[in-house]
């Protein structure tokens, strides 16, 4: 039999497995209601003390849902950093840098966090280049910037492969002339000197009279590229006294080839294969003692399983912010029915059965809860929503965060146990002595 339902259960669609499991978790809300309500039709009395009390009611459902809300908001936070991140690093199958630290190169190349690391020189990347596998070697240079955003020296291919092409403008075709990433804040057609190093330690007047141009803008990418300016790898290295990696019959050349003997060198090369076979050969070829060749989206894979960790430890605070807010819910309706003892007391002097009140008062509490999950519900939407674009502003990472069915399913779970928990104010107002009830 158990064979039977996991076969059963395999054969479902991950959507009909989703929905199973809210149904499921839905389940014991419902049934506790279909029982407490069984033979009676409290709701008439539920909406007068609603009505009654509706200021104090609605101070209760906000809280249910502000709580509800920002858990749920939250924890899908994790979802769409990851998501985010993996997007961004979509366009960069493999990286090939000095040894040292696959991380490292990951937020340098990928990210644009800049670290001082080695350099690899002309013949390695010929050697990169020049293998028959390689569709697209670029060569990523970065280290200048301007107003906060990091001068990247690259080649017309690698923004080609990156943004899928230009939304303006045109690209770069000699030195002294820039792309300017999506997000970028300088308009076409602007200068702009670039400035050595990047935040605090940057020295403007370094490159004093090496006036940049703006002639393009990329597609958005969803990455922190969409924050960066691009200009052709040979002005950076120019502008730091360097050859520009073409002999000087070549001098004015932009892009490959590049001549080994006048290549100065670059951080990190980003290596595109028309086949997915050929990265793997590539990664083997280039993982030497002088060279690392490694998958940014394996280094990612390993960073979401840290994440994976932080995702449980959200969901746990999630969870214990909620039991607590139950617990605070609780109290409070224990102390909500004392609003109206006086009126549960004559409900029963008039020979209402101990059942019909005990389901007046659950009904009151169930409204209370699942009108504040509902609205919680809202309010995760909202809630999702800034916080992503307040995690892309501070990252550059496009997060599209959502609610999607693990936060219905913990939205689920928390109205079945706040219902079942509601038994207890129930419970509690048939025990007050009635006559007491009624003097007051």
């Amino acid at each position: 039999m158990p064979e039977i339902l996991l076969d059963g259960w395999q054969g479902l669609s991950p959507t009909a497995q989703d929905m199973l499991i809210l149904l499921l978790l839905l389940a014991p809300a419902v049934l506790t209601g279909l029982v407490v309500t069984f033979g009676y039709r409290p709701f008439l009395l539920v909406r007068s003390l609603l009505w009654r009390y509706r200021w104090t009611n609605l101070v209760f459902v906000a809280l249910i849902a502000v709580s509800v809300g920002l858990g749920v908001g939250l924890t899908a936070q994790e979802r769409g950093l990851r998501q985010g991140t993996a997007r961004a690093a979509e366009k960069f199958d493999l990286i090939v840098s000095a040894p040292g630290s696959e991380i490292t190169m990951l937020f340098a190349s990928v990210y644009l966090q800049p670290s001082d690391v080695p350099l690899l020189d002309g013949a390695t990347y010929e050697a990169i280049v020049s293998n028959e596998n390689v569709s697209l070697a670029a060569p990523i240079a970065y280290g200048d910037s301007f107003e906060g955003y990091p001068v990247v020296g690259t080649t017309p291919g690698f923004i080609a492969h990156l943004s899928g092409g230009l939304a303006q403008g045109e690209m770069f075709t000699r030195t002294g002339q820039a792309v300017a990433g999506s997000a970028v804040e300088v308009a076409v057609g602007a200068g702009f000197t670039p400035a050595h190093g990047v935040g605090d330690s940057a020295e403007h007047d370094a490159h004093a009279g090496a006036e940049t141009v703006i002639v393009g803008r990329m597609a958005p990418t969803g990455s922190p590229w969409d924050k960066a300016i691009l200009v052709p790898v040979e002005a950076v290295w120019e502008v730091h006294g360097l050859a520009n990696g073409h002999a000087p019959e070549r001098a004015e050349q932009i892009g490959p080839p590049f001549d080994p003997a006048f290549f100065p060198g670059t951080p990190a090369v980003m290596v595109h294969a028309d086949a997915l076979w050929a990265n793997y050969a590539l990664k083997s070829e280039f993982t030497t003692d002088r060279t690392m060749a490694f998958f940014p989206g394996a280094v990612l894979s390993r960073l979401h399983a840290l994440m994976g960790d932080v995702r449980q430890i959200m969901s746990l605070m999630a969870v214990v912010t909620q039991v607590l807010v139950t617990a605070g819910v609780l109290t409070g309706l224990v102390v909500l029915t004392r609003l109206f003892s006086r009126r549960l007391a004559l409900l029963r002097a008039l020979g209402a059965p101990r059942r019909f009140v005990f389901a007046v008062v659950w009904c009151y509490a169930a409204t209370l809860i699942a009108g504040g999950a509902v609205l919680g519900l809202a309010a995760g939407f909202a809630a999702a929503g800034l916080i992503s674009r307040e995690i892309s502003r501070r990252t550059d990472i496009l997060v599209s965060a959502g609610l999607a069915w693990p936060e219905f399913h913990l939205i689920a779970g928390f109205v079945s146990l706040t219902l079942l928990l509601a038994l207890t104010p129930a419970f509690l107002a048939l025990n007050r002595p009635v006559i007491a009830d009624l003097r007051n």
